[in-house]
């Protein structure tokens, strides 16, 4: 019980890491510190507020959510808010556009964590799950980590980086913050399903 308290409220603080002061606003002065925040919305926080929850609630919270659409909603969501247009929008106008997009990642990353954590699919499938996510996520990031100039018009160069800098500098971080909590989960369910199968 205290353990999921913990992960709760790290969830919480996740959530008002990525939302308030120093990261919000240096969300707008560099991409790769925008993209750290979006990680933190759609999968971090998410998965720390789902180990949070209590079990008998989130499982049936979880009865009610496949992993056939989840799994491609999270996915939809990433890729339909990292669109070139809809990014630079989003950061155009941060009252209304952009915290669309940040409780967009939010739920996305609450559905998406809520039947691999509680649902009461096999462990074998739960683990075939997150490869499935990390296997659609990757393109994204080595995406914006090998373009040959920068995708994002609102970024033009801060901290003495050039805008192809930083995309780069974001897409190599996102792909590393992904490639951790993915691999950490696969991990999980994989070492599970085989103890399970001996």
């Amino acid at each position: 019980m205290t353990g999921r308290r913990v992960a709760f409220a790290a969830g919480l603080a996740l959530v008002a890491i990525a939302l308030l002061p120093p990261l919000h606003h240096l969300s707008f002065e560099a991409l790769v510190m925008h993209l750290l925040q979006n990680v933190l919305l759609a999968e971090w926080a998410p998965l720390l507020l789902v180990l949070g929850l209590e079990p008998q609630v989130a499982r049936r919270l979880a009865d009610h959510i496949s992993p056939w659409w989840a799994l491609p909603l999270w996915v939809g969501t990433y890729y339909l808010w990292h669109a070139p247009p809809l990014y630079d929008a989003a950061l155009r106008h941060p009252s209304t556009l952009l915290q669309l997009e940040h409780v967009c990642y939010l739920a996305a990353g609450l559905i998406f964590w809520l039947p691999l954590v509680h649902g009461r699919q096999p462990d074998a499938a739960k683990a075939a799950y997150v490869f499935a996510a990390f296997l659609a996520m990757s393109p994204l990031g080595l995406l914006l980590a090998l373009l040959p100039r920068s995708v994002y018009d609102y970024y033009d160069g801060h901290w003495g980086l050039s805008a192809l800098t930083d995309q780069q500098l974001a897409g190599v971080a996102m792909a590393s913050a992904e490639a951790i909590v993915f691999f950490a989960a696969f991990a999980f369910y994989a070492m599970r399903a085989m103890r399970e199968a001996a």
